[in-house]
Protein backbone atom coordinates (compact mmCIF):
# COMPACT_ATOMS: atom_id res chain seq x y z
CA UNK A 1 0.00 0.00 0.00
CA UNK A 2 1.18 3.58 -0.77
CA UNK A 3 -0.18 6.84 -0.02
CA UNK A 4 0.11 9.76 -2.59
CA UNK A 5 -0.94 13.12 -2.63
CA UNK A 6 -3.29 14.50 -5.60
CA UNK A 7 -1.22 16.88 -8.05
CA UNK A 8 -3.67 16.67 -10.81
CA UNK A 9 -7.36 15.55 -11.30
CA UNK A 10 -8.17 12.69 -13.49
CA UNK A 11 -10.51 10.46 -14.63
CA UNK A 12 -9.87 7.79 -12.32
CA UNK A 13 -9.75 10.37 -9.03
CA UNK A 14 -13.48 10.96 -10.22
CA UNK A 15 -14.38 7.97 -10.20
CA UNK A 16 -12.73 7.36 -6.89
CA UNK A 17 -14.71 10.11 -5.04
CA UNK A 18 -17.97 8.87 -7.15
CA UNK A 19 -17.07 5.54 -5.52
CA UNK A 20 -15.97 6.54 -1.57
CA UNK A 21 -18.12 9.67 -1.02
CA UNK A 22 -21.20 7.55 -0.65
CA UNK A 23 -19.35 5.14 1.93
CA UNK A 24 -18.76 8.33 3.82
CA UNK A 25 -22.38 9.97 3.62
CA UNK A 26 -25.54 8.95 2.82
CA UNK A 27 -26.82 12.83 2.27
CA UNK A 28 -22.89 14.33 0.54
CA UNK A 29 -22.94 13.62 -3.29
CA UNK A 30 -19.54 13.18 -4.83
CA UNK A 31 -17.24 15.99 -6.44
CA UNK A 32 -17.06 16.93 -9.66
CA UNK A 33 -14.19 17.21 -11.63
CA UNK A 34 -14.04 21.03 -11.10
CA UNK A 35 -15.41 20.67 -7.94
CA UNK A 36 -11.62 18.72 -7.47
CA UNK A 37 -9.99 21.19 -9.25
CA UNK A 38 -10.73 23.53 -7.08
CA UNK A 39 -9.76 21.47 -4.23
CA UNK A 40 -6.62 20.54 -5.22
CA UNK A 41 -5.44 24.06 -6.19
CA UNK A 42 -6.33 25.31 -2.58
CA UNK A 43 -3.18 25.80 -0.79
CA UNK A 44 -4.55 24.87 2.26
CA UNK A 45 -5.89 21.45 1.17
CA UNK A 46 -3.86 18.70 0.52
CA UNK A 47 -5.79 15.31 -1.09
CA UNK A 48 -4.15 11.89 0.11
CA UNK A 49 -5.10 8.59 -1.50
CA UNK A 50 -4.31 5.40 -0.16
CA UNK A 51 -3.45 2.89 -3.03
CA UNK A 52 -3.45 -0.95 -2.99
CA UNK A 53 -0.25 -2.74 -4.29
CA UNK A 54 -2.52 -2.74 -7.47
CA UNK A 55 -2.37 0.85 -7.44
CA UNK A 56 -5.91 1.17 -7.03
CA UNK A 57 -7.28 3.75 -5.24
CA UNK A 58 -8.66 2.51 -2.12
CA UNK A 59 -9.33 5.30 0.38
CA UNK A 60 -8.72 9.08 0.71
CA UNK A 61 -8.46 11.91 3.62
CA UNK A 62 -8.37 15.50 3.20
CA UNK A 63 -5.80 17.54 5.37
CA UNK A 64 -6.52 21.56 5.80
CA UNK A 65 -3.56 23.29 6.97
CA UNK A 66 -4.09 27.22 7.64
CA UNK A 67 -3.02 29.95 9.74
CA UNK A 68 -4.86 32.31 12.40
CA UNK A 69 -3.33 34.42 14.70
CA UNK A 70 -2.91 31.97 17.12
CA UNK A 71 -1.05 29.96 14.74
CA UNK A 72 -0.95 27.31 12.39
CA UNK A 73 -4.41 24.96 11.96
CA UNK A 74 -4.12 21.65 10.90
CA UNK A 75 -7.86 19.70 10.49
CA UNK A 76 -8.68 15.72 8.87
CA UNK A 77 -11.79 15.86 6.95
CA UNK A 78 -13.82 13.22 4.77
CA UNK A 79 -11.22 10.23 5.58
CA UNK A 80 -12.91 7.34 4.09
CA UNK A 81 -11.35 3.70 3.08
CA UNK A 82 -13.28 1.81 0.28
CA UNK A 83 -15.60 -1.17 2.30
CA UNK A 84 -13.48 -3.72 0.36
CA UNK A 85 -10.31 -2.46 1.27
CA UNK A 86 -11.36 -1.83 5.55
CA UNK A 87 -8.82 -3.58 7.68
CA UNK A 88 -5.50 -3.51 5.79
CA UNK A 89 -4.30 -0.66 7.27
CA UNK A 90 -4.80 1.97 4.54
CA UNK A 91 -6.99 4.34 7.21
CA UNK A 92 -3.88 4.83 9.32
CA UNK A 93 -1.28 5.16 6.54
CA UNK A 94 -3.81 7.97 5.32
CA UNK A 95 -3.61 9.84 9.15
CA UNK A 96 -0.48 9.20 9.70
CA UNK A 97 0.61 11.02 6.41
CA UNK A 98 -1.93 13.77 6.89
CA UNK A 99 -0.12 13.97 10.77
CA UNK A 100 3.50 14.23 9.50
CA UNK A 101 2.11 16.75 7.15
CA UNK A 102 0.69 19.19 9.38
CA UNK A 103 3.83 18.89 11.57
CA UNK A 104 5.82 19.91 8.52
CA UNK A 105 3.45 22.86 8.02
CA UNK A 106 4.02 24.07 11.36
CA UNK A 107 0.89 23.12 13.27
CA UNK A 108 1.23 22.05 16.93
CA UNK A 109 -2.08 20.33 16.83
CA UNK A 110 -4.49 18.06 14.09
CA UNK A 111 -8.30 18.69 14.70
CA UNK A 112 -10.81 16.23 13.08
CA UNK A 113 -14.45 14.94 14.10
CA UNK A 114 -15.81 11.43 13.79
CA UNK A 115 -19.76 10.68 14.15
CA UNK A 116 -19.68 7.90 17.10
CA UNK A 117 -21.39 5.10 14.66
CA UNK A 118 -18.24 5.23 12.80
CA UNK A 119 -16.93 3.03 15.70
CA UNK A 120 -13.83 1.54 13.41
CA UNK A 121 -13.05 5.20 12.87
CA UNK A 122 -12.86 6.13 16.34
CA UNK A 123 -10.95 3.34 17.08
CA UNK A 124 -8.45 4.28 15.14
CA UNK A 125 -8.01 8.04 15.69
CA UNK A 126 -7.45 7.14 19.26
CA UNK A 127 -5.11 4.17 18.70
CA UNK A 128 -3.18 6.70 16.82
CA UNK A 129 -3.03 9.30 19.13
CA UNK A 130 -6.20 11.41 19.31
CA UNK A 131 -8.02 12.23 22.23
CA UNK A 132 -11.88 13.06 22.69
CA UNK A 133 -11.94 16.91 23.58
CA UNK A 134 -14.56 18.91 25.57
CA UNK A 135 -15.90 21.11 23.70
CA UNK A 136 -18.92 22.34 21.95
CA UNK A 137 -19.25 21.52 18.57
CA UNK A 138 -21.46 24.38 16.58
CA UNK A 139 -22.95 24.52 13.44
CA UNK A 140 -24.83 27.27 11.20
CA UNK A 141 -27.28 26.19 8.54
CA UNK A 142 -26.78 28.17 5.79
CA UNK A 143 -29.05 26.17 3.76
Amino acid sequence: MAVTQVTTVSDELVAAFERLIPQLSASARPPTRADLEEIISSPATTVLLARSDEGEITGSLTLVVFRIPTGARAWIEDVVVDEAARGQGAGQALVDEAIRLASEAGARTVDLTSRPSREAANTLYEKVGFHARETNLYRYDLS
